[in-house]
């Protein structure tokens, strides 16, 4: 620390965004000053983009903090927190820049803010590098809910690579705590559904290739369940510009979601897109976990603000779930009602528990992560 600032290096680990995004939400809600130095430096264009200063802008303004080095390309910012307070909160990234990981680095702060909010985000909500927005609604939403924890979703208009020009309100009431989850049991398969979808100026046929090469391709692994993919066309008044993709939903027994996607672009071929997502799907399927790979990251800092003890049965760590689990050990530190976070246990490529404690929401005191199997 310098002083009362907390310091962060964001070359490290995972080295991209991710880090700020933990990093500045933490800070908004234990009112933590930060300094974020190497920003992005793991990218081959390090420093702020479109999509992260736009994040940022509105944690800065949802919570009236001050940012300084708040500048595209920048590599360094220091941030000061205030109060979380509720209200209409705009982030537009002016770009393809994904809508979804605006959602990641605002939505924990208003959980806890003074009166209702309504997060208004724009920019790509189908893109590359991040949650497309039916994983968000399809898988995420479902999950996050279980830490009791209610929002609204509402898809105004797509917008694809690129261009962007999506927009999508999220609305939520502030709570006094999370509850903790345990998704340790798996259960079996019972449901598998989705979506393959075009928008703009793509035929409907190649949704529907999409969705039949997929189907193939789980039926290979998976006999006894009917396989239901759905072709769309996106209606012209709801999606901006041309982009195609698909993503696949499994539903267990226990209520445990698992998904695969992925997005068309120039040059690849539909059956390709389709099949894309279906090994990703069955890939998640066979690991064991009780989360897929996309979730583990994701589901850490509600564990963290979660009032209990919250355990998570993954497969193999990633190491976006590494970097978020680092980050928040290193801000939770710094607070008083804090017990030092560590590590027992180890990983491996069978299964894991991802175990948190927490003596009183929003703070953590100490995370577990126990090898399984």
């Amino acid at each position: 620390m310098d002083g009362d600032r907390v310091e962060i290096d964001g070359g490290v680990m995972e080295g991209g965004g991710q880090i700020l995004r933990v990093s500045t939400a933490l800070s908004c809600l234990l009112g933590l000053p930060l300094r974020v130095r190497n920003i992005r430096a793991g990218r081959s264009q390090p420093g702020l983009r479109p999509q992260h200063l736009s994040g940022l802008e509105m944690i800065r303004d949802l919570c009236d903090g001050q940012l300084e080095g708040g500048e595209i390309g920048s590599t360094e910012i220091t941030f000061t927190p205030g109060k979380i307070k509720g209200g209409t909160h705009t982030a537009d990234t002016k770009t393809a820049g994904s809508v979804c990981l605006l959602m990641q680095v605002a939505m924990p702060c208003v959980l806890f803010a003074a009166s209702p909010s309504e997060l208004r985000l724009k920019g790509g909500t189908n893109a590359e590098m991040a949650p497309q927005i039916d994983y968000t609604v399809m898988v995420f939403k479902p999950i996050i809910e279980k830490f009791n924890v209610t929002f609204d979703c509402d898809i105004k208009r797509r917008g694809y690579y690129p261009q962007g020009g999506g927009e999508v309100i999220v609305r939520m009431s502030p709570i006094k705590e999370l509850s903790p989850i345990n998704l340790t049991e798996r259960g079996t398969v019972t449901k598998i559904h989705g979506r393959a979808f075009v928008a703009g100026a793509l035929p409907i046929k190649l949704a529907k290739d999409m969705a039949s090469a997929a189907v193939k391709c789980i039926r290979k692994e998976i006999r006894d369940l009917y396989v239901s993919i759905q072709p769309v066309r996106e209606p012209d008044n709801q999606a901006f510009g041309t982009g195609s993709g698909i993503i696949i939903v499994a539903e267990t027994s226990t209520g445990c979601l698992f998904a695969g996607s992925s997005l068309g672009k120039r040059g690849k071929n539909s059956d390709r897109v389709g099949i894309e997502a279906a090994e990703v799907l069955l890939g998640n399927l066979r690991h064991g976990g009780a989360v897929d790979d996309y979730l583990q990251d994701q589901l850490i800092i509600f564990m963290a603000l979660a009032n209990g003890v919250s355990r998570v049965k993954s497969g193999p760590i990633t190491l976006h779930t590494q970097t978020a689990i680092h980050f928040a050990e290193q801000l939770t530190k710094f607070t008083e009602s804090c017990s030092p976070a560590g590590w027992i246990g180890s990983w491996g490529s069978s299964g894991v528990i991802l175990q948190r404690t927490v003596i009183k929401a929003p703070v953590t005191s100490q995370i577990y992560c126990c090898k399984i199997g």
